[in-house]
């Protein structure tokens, strides 16, 4: 596996972003990019959250907890997701509040 990055656009929500991922990730990245774009759009949808930070947040709340809970997924480790988690939440805030290119 190669160190080099590429970048793709993503949209998300009607906002364009800009994310690094290494080469040959990038299908993963945009089924990643699609997926996160749907959670948001059915919490947006309900009326109940206002805010795109806010709906985010829920969207990678919603998201833990299915990683934590193995749905679909081979069992992990529970310090390793919520390493994962933390790391890509921060990014998620991160990349809201200033509008900056993602490095996943």
């Amino acid at each position: 596996m190669t160190d080099e990055l590429k970048t793709l656009s993503v949209s998300i929500m009607d906002k364009d972003f800009q994310v690094a991922c290494p080469a040959g990730e990038q299908d993963k990245l945009l089924r990643s990019a699609h997926y996160l774009h749907e959670q948001m759009r059915a919490i947006r949808s309900t009326g109940k959250v206002v805010g795109l930070d806010r709906i985010a947040i829920m969207a990678a709340l919603n998201i833990a907890n299915e990683l934590l809970h193995g749905e679909g997924r081979a069992e992990i480790a529970d310090e390793d997701v919520r390493t994962r988690v933390r790391v890509l939440t921060d990014k998620i805030k991160l990349a809201i509040a200033d509008g900056r290119q993602l490095k996943i």
